[in-house]
C-alpha cells in the first residue's frame, strides 16, 4: 500500500489547509468567546466551502458531494482536525451516511438538500441509560395504518439546536431496532437545553423528548429492522473520520505550536527545547502522532479495498483518542503557566481532547472489542499475509 499523495490529492489538502487558516481559524476565539457561532457567520462560511466544493465531501458526487475514497475523506478529516468543531459542521457539513439508503420522495425531501446544504441532520442514538449499549435503547416505534408512533428521549444530541432533522434509533419489536428520519416541529417532539459541556464550545448539545410523536410511513429509512446496523456503520465511519483522523489533526496542531514554543522560549540561558525533558516531550509527541495517523490511513485502505475494519477501526479509536490526550497534556507541561492560561488556546485543546476517550464509544467499551476479537481470530488482526 502507497499512502503517498497524488496530485489531486495535494491540491485539495492545501485548498483545506488555507481555507481552515483563513477562514475558520480567526473565527475560534469568538466561538470561544461567545459559546456559539452566529447565523450570519455560519452561512457565511457554508456558502465559501460550498463554492470550493469543499461542502459533504463525504457523498457521491452524482449527489452533488465530493464523491472522495475513505482515504482521501480522511486526509482531509485530519485537517479539519486543525480547527474546531462547531466552525467544521458549519463549513464542511454534517451528513450522515445513512441517509444514502433514501428511497422515491425520500431523496428530494431528505437526502438532496442535506447535502446540497439546505438541510442539516443530527444521529440521536444515545440515551440517558443507553450510551455505548447502543443496542440499549428503550424509544420506541409503534406501527400505524398511516405511519409511526415515536416515545422516548435521547441525549447528548450534538448540533441538535441547529440541526432540523434527525435519524432517531427506535424499537420497532422486542429484538428490532430501526431508524426513523424525525423533522423538528412535529406534535409531541420537543427539544431541551443545551447540555453544557466541559469543552467543544459553540457545539450545542442537547436532549430530545418524543411523546407519541406522528411519523409519516416514509420517515423509516431502509428497512424495518435495519437500525442497528445502519447506526452502527455511521458510528464506525465517524470513529475512523470524526474521531480518529481529527484528533490525529488535532495533535498535530497542537505539536506544532509546543514545538516552535520550546524553539522561543527561553530559561537559563537556553532555549527550553534544548532540555532534555522537554525533547523527550516532543519527541514522544512525534512518535504517537505518527503511529497514530498510520493506524487511521490503514484502516481507511483496508475499507477502500471492501475489507471488514471493524477491530482496526476500535483500535484507531483508543490509540488516537489517547494519543491526542497524552500531546496535549505534555503541550500544557512545556508552555507551563501560559499553558494553563486563556490566553493561548493550549487550555482549549486541552478540555477538547477529553471527550474522545468517551464519545462514539468509550476506550474501554472499544478495548472489549479488540480482546475479543484478537481471541476469536488471533492477535495480529487483518494479517494480510496469513
Amino acid at each position: 500500500m502507497d499512502f503517498s499523495l497524488d496530485d489531486e490529492q495535494r491540491m485539495l489538502i492545501d485548498t483545506l489547509r488555507r481555507f481552515i487558516r483563513t477562514e475558520l481559524q480567526p473565527l475560534e476565539e469568538r466561538v470561544e468567546r461567545d459559546g456559539a457561532l452566529d447565523r450570519d457567520s455560519a452561512l457565511a462560511i457554508q456558502e465559501k466551502a460550498r463554492a470550493l466544493g469543499l461542502y459533504a465531501l463525504n457523498m457521491p458526487a452524482e449527489l452533488g458531494g465530493g464523491g472522495l475514497s475513505c482515504l482521501d475523506r480522511i486526509l482531509c478529516e485530519e485537517q479539519f482536525g486543525h480547527t474546531t468543531d462547531i466552525l467544521v459542521r458549519r463549513a464542511f457539513g454534517n451528513v450522515y451516511e445513512p441517509l444514502l439508503e433514501c428511497r422515491g420522495e425520500q431523496v428530494d425531501r431528505w437526502l438532496k438538500p442535506t447535502v446540497a446544504g439546505r438541510r442539516t441532520c443530527s444521529i440521536a442514538i444515545t440515551e440517558p441509560g443507553a450510551g455505548s449499549d447502543a443496542a440499549g435503547i428503550t424509544t420506541h416505534a409503534r406501527e400505524t395504518p398511516t405511519g409511526w408512533v415515536l416515545n422516548g428521549a435521547k441525549h447528548f444530541i450534538s448540533d441538535g439546536e441547529w440541526s432540523d432533522f434527525f435519524l432517531v434509533s427506535a424499537r420497532t419489536g422486542e429484538k428490532e431496532i430501526s431508524l426513523f428520519m424525525v423533522d423538528k416541529g412535529l406534535p409531541g417532539f420537543d427539544v431541551g437545553k443545551d447540555q453544557q459541556m466541559m469543552g467543544l464550545r459553540g457545539t450545542p448539545h442537547v436532549a430530545l423528548f418524543f411523546a407519541d410523536v406522528p411519523l409519516e410511513r416514509m420517515a423509516l429509512l431502509g428497512e424495518r429492522g435495519q437500525g442497528f446496523r445502519l447506526a452502527m456503520g455511521a458510528l464506525n465511519v465517524v470513529r475512523l473520520a470524526q474521531v480518529g483522523a481529527r484528533a490525529v489533526g488535532k495533535a498535530s496542531h497542537v505539536l506544532e505550536l509546543m514545538t516552535a514554543y520550546a524553539a522561543e522560549r527561553r530559561q537559563f540561558g537556553q532555549r527550553i527545547g534544548d532540555f532534555q525533558m522537554v525533547q523527550q516531550q516532543i519527541a514522544d509527541s512525534v512518535i504517537e502522532v505518527n503511529a497514530a495517523r498510520w493506524m487511521v490511513l490503514h484502516a481507511a485502505w483496508l475499507i477502500d479495498q471492501g475489507h471488514d475494519a471493524r477491530e482496526q477501526i476500535a483500535m484507531v479509536k483508543v490509540h488516537a483518542a489517547e494519543t491526542l490526550g497524552r500531546v496535549v497534556d505534555r503541550a500544557v507541561q512545556v508552555f507551563g503557566g501560559m499553558g494553563y492560561c486563556k490566553e493561548l488556546p493550549i487550555e482549549r485543546y486541552y478540555r477538547d481532547a477529553r471527550v474522545y476517550r468517551i464519545f462514539d464509544g468509550t476506550s474501554e467499551i472499544h478495548r472489549g472489542v479488540i480482546a475479543r476479537a484478537a481471541m476469536k481470530t488471533g492477535a495480529a488482526l487483518h494479517d494480510l499475509h496469513r
